[in-house]
């Protein structure tokens, strides 16, 4: 841990909230600040044989540099031969993933039900000369086409729908099969679950979401144990020059601080407002896995350590829908999700998901549970008129 004593050095692991807090800040140097500005450079003084670790801004940048070890330290705690590479956004590291892995002739598997832009990525796969199939997440359905696959892709939790896949179970059948896994964990944080614990080659997420949680920054990342698949990620990285800018990286490394504050009062505020709607009469298909009767609690509870901070259910129509988020007072219709302002939407606006018009995805923000769950239950009340 950066900036650790030597006289008094912690006697055992740290805690998540000091690990957040801590997380991949320098060695303390006198009259310096705690985490360095931005480093807003595109070249570097170089004399001589390019030797030293910044030479270019499409390659390094220290600002990244500190943001990476901070995310790898959440990631994988204690694990020296990891490394996490910074991203523009979620899609460019996704992208970087498929792309340095695959070749043509290849075979992917990606999930059916999983974040919208993926029917694109398919498309672009299969125009590479990729072979894609797909299947559910939920009752690890990509079991049943993984033979012969290069990469197999995991989302879990889903998104939107919440469904939750056994890592453990496919990521030790495709390695069986030879094949590499990289799980998207967006929507449950480092903090929620940690896929390299649970044997994955890849942690890929978007930190635009609850990592860096103020709406204000996009982000993405990937990590991975040192070696060859992240080598050609890296190099895919230099190749499309996706990078972040520094700035958004300081504002990422910043905000990573209170990571855990976070992520604590939103999951116990999206359990509160789960229960809150569980029984409703005008609500039906409602998913948190932290609730004890749905479908992937059990699974969940298995490999997560916490839930996450997204909801998901139906109204009976798309109009009812709209009049509930037009009631809604202390939650912004937008959409994304992490954030500490609760957003809501109705997903079917956008294509891709496979959703009923009411289909309604809430991110749990910030705000007091017992202001939030009135909220909700008022628009409920007032949408269903």
């Amino acid at each position: 841990m950066s900036g650790s004593a030597t006289d008094g050095e912690l006697s055992r692991s740290p805690g998540e909230g000091t690990r957040a807090v801590r997380a991949g800040l320098p060695e303390p140097v006198k009259y310096e600040p705690t985490l360095p500005g931005p480093v807003f450079a595109a070249h570097f003084h170089l004399p001589g044989e390019p030797t030293g670790p910044y030479t270019y801004g499409r390659d390094e940048n220290p600002t990244w540099t500190h943001l990476e070890h901070a995310i790898g330290e959440l990631e994988a705690p204690g694990q020296d031969d990891v490394e996490t590479l910074a991203f523009a956004s979620g899609m460019a590291a996704i992208s970087s993933v498929l792309f340095s892995q695959l070749k043509a002739g290849d075979t992917v598997v990606l999930p059916d039900d999983g974040y919208q832009v993926l029917p694109l990525v398919r498309a672009q796969l299969e125009a590479y000369g990729i072979e894609v199939r797909t299947a559910p997440t939920g009752d690890d359905a990509q079991l049943s086409v993984l033979d012969g696959a290069k990469l197999l892709w995991i989302e879990s939790p889903s998104n939107p729908g919440l469904d939750v896949c056994d890592i453990r179970r496919l990521v030790e059948a495709a390695h069986a099969r030879g094949a590499l896994v990289a799980v998207d964990n967006t929507l449950a944080t480092p903090l929620g679950q940690r896929p390299l614990e649970l044997g994955a080659d890849f942690s890929v997420a978007s930190g635009t979401k609850q990592l860096t949680g103020h709406g204000d920054v996009l982000l993405g990342y990937v990590t991975g144990r040192a070696g060859t698949p992240m080598t050609a990620v890296r190099r895919w990285r230099k190749i499309v020059g996706a990078i972040p800018g520094p700035m958004e990286a300081w504002l990422a490394h910043r905000s990573i601080a209170t990571l855990q504050l976070r992520v604590e009062r939103q999951n116990t505020t999206a359990m509160a407002v789960a229960e809150a709607l569980r029984g409703r009469p005008e609500v039906s298909g409602l998913r948190y896995p932290g609730l004890s009767d749905d479908p992937s609690h059990k699974v969940a509870s298995q490999q997560m350590r916490r839930y996450g901070c997204v909801i998901s259910f139906t109204l009976s129509t798309r109009a009812h829908a709209e009049r509930f988020l037009e009631a809604l007072r202390l939650v912004d219709d937008a959409t994304s999700f992490g954030g500490v302002r609760s957003t809501a939407e109705r997903r079917g606006r956008w294509g891709g998901d496979a959703v009923p018009e009411g289909f309604i995805r809430l991110s749990v923000g910030a705000e007091d549970p017992e202001d939030l769950v009135a909220d909700v239950l008022r628009a409920l009340e007032e949408s269903a008129r």
